[in-house]
């Protein structure tokens, strides 16, 4: 596996090691050997699925606040994504920045997202099947978000008119949860 340090602190791209044949491909998702090895933290603890069936659905921007924010292990499994983290840790020479990466199934890349992050992807295609694994279980009281387009952060997204849920819709401004990491 290749680890691609990314410009907002502890967020890594990995390319995995695709072995194809003509009977297709294997490679290796997650092996926490290999990813403590180059720094990457985790001890994951539930894995999560996504299914979006059109393109342009948004989902995010998501967190969970302390003490059960998340790091989170994202991968496509078939169709692609824009996906987006936001870094909301206060004490971050990066706070308040975002970057963006596209994963898909062509590509096989994994974003890995620290705690203190919010975290969002927009669909690229139709029947899109997103995979992550996390390192704290689901907590519905420290469900957190960020609304997708909001004036403060300016996060560039490749559509004008997602698709939301009534939730996403409705989340806070930046500006509004304050310091939360």
């Amino acid at each position: 596996m290749k680890f691609i340090e990314l410009s907002l602190s502890g967020a890594f791209l990995i390319e995995p090691v695709v072995y194809n044949d003509k009977r297709g491909c294997f490679l290796e998702i997650y092996n926490q050997e290999i990813f403590q090895d180059h720094g990457v933290p985790g001890n994951f603890v539930q894995d999560n699925y996504s299914f979006s069936r059109q393109k342009g659905v948004l989902r995010g921007l998501h967190f969970q606040f302390w003490p059960h924010a998340q790091a989170k292990l994202i991968r496509v499994i078939s169709g692609a994504i824009y996906d987006v983290i936001v870094d909301l840790r206060q004490n971050s020479s990066t706070y308040g920045q975002w970057i963006s990466c596209e994963l898909s199934e062509e590509n096989m890349n994994m974003l890995f997202v620290p705690k203190g992050f919010a975290h969002g992807f927009c669909t690229l295609e139709n029947n899109t099947h997103v995979i992550y694994k996390v390192d704290e279980y689901y907590a519905p009281r420290s469900d957190g978000g960020l609304r997708w387009d909001d004036p403060d952060l300016k996060v560039v997204w490749p559509l004008d008119t997602p698709i939301l849920s009534e939730k996403d819709a409705s989340l806070p401004f930046f500006k509004e949860i304050g310091h939360i990491f």
